[in-house]
């Protein structure tokens, strides 16, 4: 199982302690340090199941400044969110061929 998570996000570290919870081998990938690649967040929004757009934290300053308004294809929004990995929502939990968005965290629960 593997976390993205960014420390600073009180929503991610609650997802975090789900995840410990469930004493599974567990990957932490803080993304902001570690960013993702294009292949990796195109499998990781497949495993979702969603449009990318629904992955973008839309209130970020960088998507209200660079993004916003603009009919962007599928995979230029997921180059945004490689380029600009604050706009990815967090924390998700990939488990296999699963992934949720811990949001609310107790969603993560779904996943174990």
């Amino acid at each position: 199982m593997k976390i993205y998570h960014n420390p600073r996000c009180s929503k991610s570290r609650q997802g975090l302690a789900i995840v410990k919870e469930a004493d599974e081998d567990l990957e932490i990938r803080e993304y902001l340090k570690e960013p993702v690649s294009v292949e990796e967040l195109t499998d990781i929004i497949r495993k979702l199941d969603i449009p990318a757009l629904e992955l973008v934290r839309k209130n970020e300053k960088d998507w209200k400044e660079n993004f916003k308004n603009k009919n962007l294809s599928e995979q230029e929004v997921i180059e945004a969110m490689v380029s600009f990995p604050k706009l990815i929502e967090r924390p998700i939990v990939v488990k296999g061929e699963r992934a949720v968005i811990g949001r609310p965290p107790e969603k993560i629960r779904d996943l174990l």
